[in-house]
């Protein structure tokens, strides 16, 4: 009786210990965090600035080509491997059968269920536009047309959307001929949002192929 005691009473003094150590949790405020605006929350991170992160172990797609790359999957279909729109066009970054032919992809159901392949695919679209377009990125970048700063990765992205054809025509009719594809969207607005990308590492090539 008297060790049961002992045991039981030890046990109780050893859980009060324990429990004195810890302290309730507390929410800390920090107002680098936030702003004064009473209405919202801001924020300073994520920010598009790289120098913000020069002090912090986080990943920074900025301006880099996988910044290039995944805004522009998000824009053609919020990034979803698997999607097929109204108008056929499949994946990540919404290729056409045809377009797909070029790149020497001939069977859609394996494309579409292969997101490494379409990574591969885009790629090398890429190549085969910067080839077909390695001029106009020479002679226009820099410029302003149609309102907008010329930079190849705006007028790869351009290519993307609408072809190489309808860039060049943009490009050479100084904005005034503008194309839009099915669902109202501009080869300009594409320039414009995609412009200022790295994309420096891809190679010019009109053979390029994914597979």
């Amino acid at each position: 009786m008297i060790k049961k005691w002992i045991f039981y009473s030890s046990l109780t003094l050893i859980i009060i210990y324990l429990s004195s150590g810890f302290k309730p949790f507390e929410v800390q405020h920090y107002d680098w965090f936030q702003t004064d605006n009473e209405e919202e929350f801001s924020y300073i991170y994520p920010s598009k600035v790289q120098e913000d992160y020069v002090n912090l172990n986080i990943p920074f797609t900025g301006k880099f080509f996988i910044g290039f790359k995944e805004a522009l999957a998000f824009k053609e279909s919020q990034g979803k491997y698997h999607k097929i729109n109204t108008l056929g066009y499949m994946g990540k970054y919404q290729f056409g059968t045809e377009t797909l032919k070029t790149v020497g992809i001939h069977d859609s159901n394996h494309f579409l269920n292969n997101p490494r392949l379409q990574e591969k695919a885009f790629v090398a679209l890429l190549s085969k536009n910067k080839w077909e377009l390695k001029e106009e990125i020479e002679k226009y970048s820099g410029q302003i047309i149609g309102g907008i700063k010329i930079t190849e990765s705006g007028i790869l992205a351009a290519a993307h959307l609408g072809g190489a054809g309808s860039v060049k025509r943009f490009l050479n009719s100084n904005g005034s001929k503008r194309r839009t594809d099915s669902y109202g969207t501009s080869i300009r607005s594409y320039m414009r949002d995609f412009g200022g990308y790295e994309t420096s590492r891809i190679i010019a090539n009109n053979n390029a192929k994914a597979i």
